[in-house]
């Protein structure tokens, strides 16, 4: 057995059933699960309240629930063998970012990464895809679809698995697809 670190990438549209893959994927790990819920919770905001429990509810009993906004990569680290950690999402985890300077997050995104390659722990994470559609509006719209277009795309680079979850369907983009790492010009 390798003691490299399985990393799992599954991402997709807003509620296209990318959080309910993840979970079957971590069930199916045997290990302790610790979910790792990125979001910040906003009492005022009852639509994002609802979607919270509705994820709770889903969940196994005996699943660890953390909530991680900002120390994502510190626990990442610590994680043992024994543990898969569900990270969703990390969309959530770009957005509690957006005020850092380019520097700053590119430091924080480093970090990441690095914690990913370092730890024992299997780790799922959920991602957003963004960009599909029309272009946002505004410097900070356009800020969190760059940022978060660019981890997902080094994490699909370390990930073992990445899967795309679209029109009720699981594409596994390992096995469809080649890492565009792979061309160079």
């Amino acid at each position: 057995m390798s003691n490299t670190p399985k990393i799992t990438l599954v991402t997709g549209a807003s509620s296209s059933g990318k959080s309910e893959f993840a979970e079957v994927l971590a069930a199916k790990t045997n290990k302790s699960v610790v979910y790792l819920a990125t979001a910040q919770v906003d009492d005022r905001d009852r639509e994002w309240q609802e979607k919270i429990i509705k994820h709770q509810q889903r969940r196994p009993s005996d699943w660890q629930t953390l909530a991680i906004s900002t120390e994502l990569s510190s626990y990442i680290k610590q994680a043992e063998l024994s543990q898969c950690l569900l990270i969703d999402s990390i969309g959530t985890w770009v957005t509690n970012f957006l005020d850092l300077n380019s520097d700053e997050w590119e430091q924080m995104q480093d970090w990441f990464l690095s914690s990913l390659q370092k730890t024992k722990a299997e780790i799922i994470i959920v991602g957003e895809e963004t960009g599909w559609g029309v272009v946002p509006a505004y410097p900070l719209g356009r800020l969190f679809r760059d940022r978060l277009g660019n981890l997902s795309r080094h994490i699909g680079n370390l990930a073992d698995a990445t899967y795309l979850v679209a029109g009720g369907h699981v594409l596994n983009l390992s096995v469809l697809g080649e890492p565009l790492s792979k061309y160079k010009i």
